[in-house]
C-alpha cells in the first residue's frame, strides 16, 4: 500500500507564497527611515496610498499593507530594516498568521515578542 502525499493546506500556501516575496536577507531592506511614503497602485489599489512616517499608526498601516500586498522589490524600496525590527512584535499581530509564520521563520533575527526584544 503507497502513501500519496496529502496536498498542501491553504496555510502552507499561502506561507510559500509570502517567503517567495521576501528578499533574501533583511539587510536588502532600504526603504525610508522619515518622511512620507507613498506606496503605488499595484501595492494598494484602493483607500489610502500615503503614509507619514513620524507617526506610529500610519508607520504600522504602511509596514502591514507592504508585508501583506507588496511584491519581493516593493518590500526592499517601502521598508526599512531598523524600523522593521523595532515595529515587529506588534506589528507581528496585526498580519496573518501564514505572513507572521513565513517571516519568522526565514528570519529568526526578528523577535517573536516583547520579551524577546528585551533581552
Amino acid at each position: 500500500m503507497s502513501s500519496t502525499p496529502s496536498a498542501p493546506t491553504a496555510f502552507e500556501l499561502l506561507r510559500e507564497q509570502y517567503t517567495l516575496r521576501f528578499p533574501t536577507s533583511l539587510e536588502e531592506l532600504a526603504g525610508p527611515a522619515t518622511g512620507t511614503v507613498n506606496l503605488p497602485l499595484h501595492v494598494v489599489w484602493s483607500g489610502r496610498r500615503s503614509y507619514g512616517l513620524s507617526q506610529h499608526r500610519s508607520r504600522m498601516s504602511l509596514y502591514r499593507t507592504v508585508l501583506a500586498e507588496g511584491q519581493r522589490q516593493d518590500l526592499i524600496t517601502f521598508l526599512n530594516l531598523d524600523l522593521l525590527i523595532a515595529q515587529w512584535p506588534a506589528l507581528r499581530t496585526l498580519i496573518s498568521r501564514p505572513l507572521r509564520d513565513a517571516r519568522e521563520n526565514r528570519f529568526p533575527e526578528l523577535p517573536a515578542d516583547e520579551a524577546t526584544t528585551a533581552a
